[in-house]
């Protein structure tokens, strides 16, 4: 069994909470799909996820959320199947491992119809999209939301979404981070430069709808993207949408510290996520930002109960139905590393793979305390994904994830479910009161028929991107028809050393 209770933590000791301390913040973690990040959780009666494929479902998720005071609902995606494993989808098929797979983005305007506040993170991957006809997509939605939209910025890790996209592999990681950069230059001209703010006139007896004279190309020419028009939207509520986050490692710190409002972060131990935020935190410093412009997010389980007992029971039954098999294919998937070659107690040591390192760091060389075997490994990520399992009853719970965010100095949870809706349920009915009593989560929100950007809700000011914001400090280039001489943002960005492995040591020959 999973050990749940916070890492090296006696709570006995923990300072008493007051009004004053830092609150916690949800968000709610779920993927256009069957099976996320609980293998095997669909088969249990309980679990409606195969309903995904219903408005009502999302909407009611939605509703629900919004009623919690939870932040946003993120929305996961990738855009190739898991067949790392065995070198074959199969696995993934048949315990529906993040397959079937429908967009996230089609979800948003119903969610959005039905709520006020709650904001939608949206992950779409740059490497497989022209950012000219992406930028519509997402003002698009900012508009269809008034505002409440994110975008979480990835690069992709599948090789399979490559290969179904026209390329013959993905690109190396920091390759696409270097991509990544670029991308980002064309979308902040389109959304923050083409349109200036007074360009939409509406002037219907002048017949005038837009100032041609203040709606201006973009003329970009960088190392990868050439975009020389104007953006097709005009500007809409947080013209930039919310910049979301998760990678962790050298070249994705950077990336965030530069670009990301805010970052998911998942790890399995408290010493593994406060190194995350810690060095999120410094690269944001580096970058020329201030270390709170980012709000970091640790991926966590909770399950709960009116009591103990209770809790633990639902904790067990919920055990009953892990798929190791489909938890190794997920596993395999994250990191570019076949696990069905190794026996389950053979141990996981950091391998530089061009898949997502954050996955395989996480159980290896991000906590040289403690040496996982491939079947631990699986058995962990069997329920709940790479974060903590939480359980108690209300009180026990609040105690962890008080403990858990001031030990790493996390803002809050982005809260994966093993049950659909019942975790997310749970969590409103019986968490969130015993944190606001606390003084440790937000009040609930009076009915208001102003709406509130996704922005706004998150740092309490203005719609838009703060002023110091490279996507505000951004510049077109005056030269009609010759390149930018301005350094491009892949340019500009800090380059970081690999990541460290000099303590890992290779994995156990392969079984044949």
């Amino acid at each position: 069994m999973r050990d749940t209770r916070p890492d090296a933590i006696d709570l006995s000791t923990q300072p008493s909470t007051t009004d004053s301390a830092k609150p916690i913040r949800f968000n709610a973690f779920a993927m256009n799909t069957v099976g996320h990040q609980s293998p095997g959780l669909w088969t249990h009666p309980r679990d409606e996820s195969h309903r995904y494929t219903e408005p009502a479902y999302w909407q009611d998720l939605a509703q629900l959320l919004e009623h919690g005071g939870f932040d946003s609902l993120f929305l996961a995606d990738v855009l190739g199947v898991y067949d790392v494993h065995a070198g074959s989808p199969d696995v993934a098929l048949r315990h529906a491992v993040q397959v079937p797979l429908n967009d996230p983005l089609a979800l948003v305007p119903l969610m959005a119809s039905v709520t006020r506040r709650l904001g939608f993170g949206v992950t779409c991957a740059l490497s497989y999209e022209p950012p000219y006809s992406f930028a519509r997509r997402m003002s698009t939605l900012d508009h269809l939301t008034q505002g409440r939209i994110g975008w979480n910025i990835v690069t992709g890790y599948l090789d399979s979404a490559a290969r179904n996209l026209g390329q013959t592999a993905q690109r190396a990681h920091d390759e696409r981070y270097d991509l990544a950069d670029d991308y980002l230059e064309v979308v902040y001209k389109l959304w923050e430069l083409s349109w200036e703010d007074d360009a939409v006139r509406r002037d219907k007896a002048g017949r005038v709808y837009a100032d041609p004279s203040k709606v201006h190309a973009i003329r970009h020419r960088g190392p990868h993207y050439q975009v020389p028009g104007v953006h097709l939207c005009e500007p809409s509520p947080q013209r930039t949408p919310v910049l979301f986050q998760a990678g962790t490692s050298s070249r994705g710190r950077a990336f965030a510290g530069r670009h990301a409002e805010c970052v998911f972060v998942s790890g399995p131990s408290i010493p593994v996520v406060k190194g995350y935020v810690d060095g999120l935190r410094a690269s944001t410093v580096a970058a020329g930002r201030r270390a709170d412009d980012v709000l970091i997010y640790g991926q966590a389980l909770i399950v709960t109960a009116p009591t103990e007992a209770e809790a633990q029971a639902k904790l067990a039954d919920l055990q009953a139905h892990v798929d190791l098999d489909a938890a190794l294919a997920l596993l395999s998937g994250w990191t570019g590393v076949d696990f069905s070659r190794y026996p389950l107690d053979a141990t996981i040591d950091y391998l530089d793979t061009e898949a997502g390192r954050t996955a395989l760091a996480s159980f290896s060389s991000a906590d040289p305390t403690r040496r996982w075997t491939v079947g631990e490994a699986a058995a962990f990520i069997g329920l709940g994904g790479r974060g903590p399992v939480l359980v108690g009853d209300p009180a026990q719970v609040a105690d962890q994830l008080i403990a858990w965010q001031d030990a790493t100095g996390l803002d809050g949870f982005n809260l994966t479910y093993a049950l659909a809706p019942e975790t997310f349920r749970d969590v409103v009915a019986l968490i969130v009161p015993e944190l606001q009593r606390r003084g440790r989560y937000r009040p609930p929100s009076a009915p208001s028929s102003a709406p509130v950007t996704l922005r706004e809700n998150l740092f309490g000011r203005g719609p838009r991107l703060p002023a110091h914001h490279p996507g505000r400090l951004i510049r077109l280039d005056d030269t009609p028809d010759s390149a930018s001489t301005a350094p491009t943002a892949a340019e500009a960005a800090p380059r970081a050393a690999a990541p460290a492995d000099a303590s890992s040591r290779p994995l156990t020959e392969p079984v044949t």
